[in-house]
């Protein structure tokens, strides 16, 4: 077992933070990174890495490509500082929907981002829940680990929903938390595997069984929702929507408002990445949604912190990812098992 020696770039500079404090095993070391006035990234580590077993983490978010770049200026700075391996724990994975060809010449952008972070030195990588599992595939030479967040949702909604309703209810038997009351609901037919990891998952913490709707959605030729169906029954239940991602919220507060009209009590969102771009921020405010759980993947942005307060919404609720990956770095420099993290 090597030395661990875990630095963080500045899109995940927070998450870090947290995931320092919570595992006391794990320590930050202290990074310099810089901006030119002609855009150059440029970055020193405070400390010696020689021979240690070094975690970079970093989501690639908004700004895609100065993340991205000052990862690999990160990655190539401990390769030649004669770093034992070099892991990049990357919580969100830009790029990740350009995955295919949907159109005639275009790229597959996704694969070649995949690339460049194979040639610039680093030896793995971990992700939470990418937009598609396949992504992994990407990566010929290294490994790659794709970590399902829905564990993390699914324990901090069930606390919440427990603590709400034992108040609402005055902890009666006949409360909203009892078999088949709750319906998982997955976006789109993409998505109803993870919907129905979640599904396992609450399950788990909770022991009541839930009921699984999807919604269909199709595309006119700008593939732009045109038309979104609901399969199954939500009448008199409250319905969570599972989803890796939230863009602009447009079709998540579609989904939501048909719901409602469905018959559902109540609609709550699990997402694991809020980029909450353009009017998502208005949009979930004036929505039907009651609550949007997200994972703290992506750092939300001064701007749409003012919105919020602006606007005086509480609807949105970041849960921590950093307990799990702090464990997952553990069990990485370890030699153990990270499959083991997820098992219920």
């Amino acid at each position: 077992m090597n030395q661990i020696c875990v630095l963080s770039g500045k899109a995940s500079s927070k998450l870090a933070e947290r995931i320092e404090k919570e595992n006391v095993d794990l320590q930050l070391t202290p990074v310099d990174i810089q901006q030119f006035a002609d855009g150059e990234i440029w970055c020193q580590v405070k400390k010696s890495v020689r021979g240690h077993d070094v975690f970079i983490i970093q989501s690639t978010s908004t700004p895609v490509n100065d993340n991205l770049m000052e990862l690999f200026i990160l990655a190539d700075a401990c390769r030649r500082a004669s770093a034992k391996s070099i892991t990049a724990i990357i919580p969100y994975f830009g790029y990740a929907r350009q995955d295919r060809k949907t159109q005639a010449r275009v790229p597959i952008t996704a694969s070649l981002v995949a690339r460049l972070i194979e040639t610039s030195g680093i030896n793995r990588v971990v992700c939470v829940d990418m937009h598609c599992g396949q992504i992994q595939g990407f990566f010929p030479t290294i490994p790659s680990d794709n970590l399902g967040g829905q564990i993390t949702l699914a324990q901090s909604i069930f606390t919440d929903l427990t603590l709400k309703y034992k108040s609402d209810t005055g902890n009666k038997k006949d409360s909203v938390l009892s078999d088949h009351h709750i319906t998982i609901v997955s976006p789109d037919a993409g998505g109803a595997e993870r919907a129905d990891y979640f599904r396992k998952c609450f399950k788990h913490y909770s022991g009541l069984k839930s009921n699984m709707a999807m919604m269909n959605k199709k595309r006119d030729e700008n593939n732009m929702v045109s038309k979104m169906e609901l399969i199954g029954k939500v009448k008199g239940t409250l319905c969570i929507i599972v989803d890796d991602m939230i863009d602009t919220a447009g079709t998540l507060c579609k989904a939501a408002e048909m719901l409602a009209e469905a018959g559902a009590t109540s609609v709550i969102c699990a997402c694991s990445h809020g980029l909450f771009n353009g009017k998502a921020i208005e949009r979930i405010h004036n929505s039907k949604l009651s609550k949007v759980y997200c994972l703290d993947t992506i750092m939300m942005s001064k701007e749409n912190e003012e919105k919020m307060t602006k606007l005086g919404s509480n609807k949105i609720k970041y849960i921590s990812v950093a307990k799990l990956l702090g464990q997952t770095i553990i069990r990485v420099n370890r030699g153990l098992s990270i499959g083991e993290l997820f098992d219920v």
